[in-house]
């Protein structure tokens, strides 16, 4: 295996996705909350497969010819994330939040799914960091397909980290208020989300 190639692009990968976003946000929600983690996590570290997998085969060109494509993105985008930030924020301040991770109402994994589903797919960001960012620095890669294995398995090291790292802050969330806070600082990342998506 082409070392250099791999290391470029598990880097790469990783940098593309470490920086707090919605979707990491919700990985890191349904990680304290023990929620289906392993399905949220394989759902995500797959997404960014396929998208990864596209970039590196030349799909950019693909978004080059029809910006359009980006466009009806982020306008759902923008939707999707406005939804979510209301909806965090009504949970933050709701008297009987169920907050305990032991006694919480647990929402089924396919509403869990689909919510992952928006914050993946409807982020047009996502499409402009794997298809066009990683499709374009690969083109220097000796060996494109090392290059991908790499941005590839960064995706899978961080999504599973970020799920099962985050029982570590069991403690500090055993608390009503902590979740509250949660939820308001998660509504309120929403809400810039969508607006810097809006002004992009």
């Amino acid at each position: 295996m082409n070392a250099p190639d791999y290391i470029s692009g598990f880097l790469l990968g990783l940098s593309l996705i470490i920086a707090i976003g919605s979707q990491n946000a919700f990985v890191l929600k349904q990680g304290l909350r023990r929620e289906h983690i392993f399905y949220i996590c394989l759902f995500c570290a797959v997404s960014d497969a396929l998208l990864i997998s596209a970039g590196v085969a030349g799909f950019s060109t693909v978004t080059a010819r029809f910006p359009q494509v980006v466009s009806i993105a982020k306008i759902a985008g923008v939707v999707f994330l406005l939804g979510y930030g209301l909806q965090s924020l009504y949970a933050s301040v709701r008297v009987s939040h169920a907050l305990t991770v032991e006694g919480q109402v647990v929402t089924s994994l396919k509403k869990s799914l689909l919510l992952c589903f928006g914050f993946t797919w409807l982020n047009p960001h996502v499409y402009l960091d794997t298809l066009v960012l990683v499709g374009m620095v690969s083109t220097g890669a000796s060996s494109k397909l090392v290059f991908a294995l790499g941005a590839v398995s960064a995706s899978f090291v961080f999504f599973f980290g970020l799920g099962y790292g985050a029982r570590l802050l069991k403690p500090l969330f055993a608390k009503p208020k902590a979740w509250n806070i949660l939820d308001a600082l998660v509504g309120l990342l929403m809400f810039y989300l969508a607006w810097h998506l809006y002004r992009s």
